[in-house]
């Protein structure tokens, strides 16, 4: 009897902290801490010469730097510039990505003859191959979106592939015993028993999106945030290096934030 008393009050103590962490305002404010922690440790390291001033400039520094760009309006540019590239390049990789995963994922043929090519390709550095797409394609937009896309078909196809493989054969023989085939059986059977994989996927392939932007920018562009990164360190702008950091740094937030929103509407109306 005391033991089942212990173990549901366990329970209970375990539920309510649980529902404590949960709670929106806590997760807000807990996001904020060491947000925080680092703002001050920042604004203490860099006021009190710990750490020199042309190292790293205290807060208030790369504020006036973020004012002077957004009042000529060069900085809304280049992050206009930066957020097109990736939406674009997100969009193409993970449409071919998700292609690429049902056609490896659903057939044996497709992956005998796909998987050690797409394999192959994924282990070469993203760096690697920006000269080549710049013999092909230019310094144009073309090379860069090109580069993004391929950054963004990996996540997609790895996850999404291999959440086909495991998809309940149960659930695919009663959709052919409801006539559906190929394209049909895909749409409303086997895509949306994969969806939390699929969303995995595409915050994986956003998250690469940024980190192949920034590598296509910083080679070949003169706009964009990397471009800027790269500008402002032959300038010794320390302070617009920083800036354009946190600047990459919330915007990667901000879209892994929209693409929760989706997971959620996503696994609400699916599962």
């Amino acid at each position: 009897m005391t033991s089942s008393t212990g173990v549901a009050a366990s329970a209970r103590s375990a539920r309510t902290v649980r529902g404590f962490w949960s709670r929106p305002v806590v997760r807000v404010l807990g996001g904020l801490l060491v947000p925080l922690a680092l703002l001050a440790a920042w604004q203490i390291v860099s006021t009190t010469g710990i750490v020199p001033a042309y190292r790293l400039p205290p807060p208030a520094t790369v504020v006036s730097a973020a004012v002077e760009m957004a009042a000529t309006g060069e900085l809304w540019l280049h992050i206009a510039i930066s957020i097109q590239r990736v939406l674009i390049g997100f969009v193409i990789g993970a449409l071919v990505g998700l292609a690429a995963a049902a056609i490896v994922g659903l057939t044996r043929a497709g992956d005998v003859l796909l998987s050690p090519t797409l394999a192959a390709i994924r282990a070469i550095p993203s760096l690697a191959l920006v000269p080549l797409l710049l013999l092909w394609m230019g310094i144009g937009e073309d090379s860069k979106v090109t580069l993004i896309a391929i950054g963004a078909f990996f996540p997609v196809f790895t996850t999404v592939a291999s959440a086909l493989r495991h998809v309940d054969i149960r659930l695919v023989e009663m959709g052919r015993s409801f006539s559906l085939r190929g394209w049909e059986l895909f749409r409303t059977v086997q895509l949306p028993s994969v969806i939390p994989a699929l969303v995995s996927g595409l915050r994986l392939a956003m998250a690469q999106s940024w980190l192949f932007l920034v590598a296509a920018e910083l080679i070949a562009a003169s706009m964009g945030l990397g471009f800027l990164l790269i500008y402002s360190q032959q300038t010794g702008r320390v302070d617009r290096i920083i800036l354009t950091i946190l600047i990459l740094g919330l915007l990667g937030a901000l879209s892994n934030a929209i693409l929760t929103l989706i997971e959620k509407r996503l696994l609400k109306r699916w599962t």
